[in-house]
């Protein structure tokens, strides 16, 4: 007797392998979310609200884990996984919704979650533009105007959606660059960049908000903020005045000391709950559209070569913030080649990059353009 032939299938495919096997054409839409399923994890509930979440999920053949002390109330508050189909969390949505301790306004969070649309079927490529003389990548090369100007169109016939421009170095151990000196070498460009009517979406790498206000001026239209709002108080009453977009990146202290022994419990919640609980309220305070904001994990800024994979590995958790997200790993240390040449080390930017597109990463700020260029267009094919 012959054995059974048995495959997994991936849940992206299900809609096609339901079609394959005939099912009900009508049908298969509704049916896809029986077979698509979602981890989520929910912070700081009460004892109160676990336990109506773990029963209702229970009975409806989900499941939810929590903290071990909630049968002996020997805690005030738990974490939460919620495990299950779409189908089945719709189903738990619709039970929460009767029910007390403020599980109707959960019902509602989750319901808004799962019905968000988080892919990104062709990330942007961001090319980077250093006017420094100590970048860590390139510092010195585009220095001179002639040699900014000869890269800055070499990366737009390369197909760069985005320039962003620096004129600061943020690697670690540097030290603050004035927004005079800043702006001393962002101008010319600027008014390069406008002269030529160049029609292209201009960012400018940036802490400080005068220089903000002033490259607004002359067009930017994005500002990215490595230290998040941390270093400039002034920077978000700017972006919100002027309504332009906003990379908040997350940074652990500044570029000095940032590097300086950093320690996370756990990097990924930290970092997502200091984006949800104080970069993106701040933001909505001072008036910044939410969809103007751009978030930026920060590889590099803060971080151990563990912490940084951990992150990659886990980039897409933080679509749930429903921001676009940026991912920054061009050239850097984490790649371990500190003293190869940097187009070796493009060759492993773009193999990293090939797992961000996998976890639906809306931009790759990246040094090589053509090349990561390729890469999406590539990615496309899947």
């Amino acid at each position: 007797m012959n054995n059974f032939k048995i495959k997994s299938i991936s849940e992206v495919d299900i809609c096609k392998e339901l079609d394959n096997i005939g099912f009900d054409y009508s049908y298969i839409s509704s049916a896809s979310n029986k077979y698509k399923y979602l981890n989520l994890k929910i912070y700081d509930l009460t004892l109160p609200q676990a336990n109506i979440l773990k029963q209702t999920a229970l009975s409806l053949g989900a499941d939810c884990a929590v903290n071990k002390d909630v049968l002996t109330a020997k805690i005030k508050n738990t974490d939460c996984i919620l495990g299950g189909s779409i189908s089945q969390i719709k189903k738990i949505i619709n039970s929460l919704k009767n029910q007390q301790f403020s599980m109707k306004l959960l019902a509602e969070n989750l319901e808004s979650f799962i019905e968000s649309d988080y892919s990104c079927r062709n990330p942007k490529i961001v090319g980077i533009l250093n006017l420094t003389k100590n970048s860590f990548s390139d510092g010195g090369l585009y220095y001179d105007f002639e040699d900014a100007v000869k890269h800055l169109n070499q990366m737009i016939d390369d197909g760069a959606d985005i320039i962003d421009l620096g004129a600061e170095s943020t690697r670690p151990y540097s030290s603050p660059v004035s927004s005079d000196e800043q702006l001393e070498k962002l101008e010319p460009i600027l008014k390069y960049i406008n002269n030529r009517n160049i029609n292209i979406p201009i960012s400018v790498d940036t802490r400080s908000a005068i220089v903000a206000e002033k490259v607004i001026d002359f067009g930017a239209s994005i500002i990215n903020d490595v230290s998040g709002f941390d270093y400039d108080k002034s920077m978000p009453e700017v972006i919100a005045k002027n309504d332009v977009k906003i990379i908040i990146q997350h940074s652990l202290g500044t570029p000095d000391v940032m590097q300086i022994n950093p320690q996370y419990d756990s990097i990924v919640d930290e970092i997502y709950l200091d984006f949800a609980n104080n970069k993106l309220k701040l933001a909505e305070k001072s008036g910044i559209k939410k969809e103007n904001i751009i978030i930026d994990v920060g590889i590099g800024f803060g971080k151990t070569k563990e912490q940084n994979f951990e992150l990659i590995k886990r980039i897409d958790e933080f679509k749930s913030l429903n921001c676009p997200i940026m991912l920054g790993i061009s050239r850097k240390s984490l790649l371990g080649m500190e003293k190869v040449s940097n187009e070796e080390k493009d060759i492993f930017t773009v193999a990293l990059n090939a797992l961000a597109i996998e976890r639906n990463v809306d931009y790759l700020r990246v040094h090589n353009v053509g090349l990561n260029r390729k890469l999406v267009n590539l990615m496309q094919n899947l």
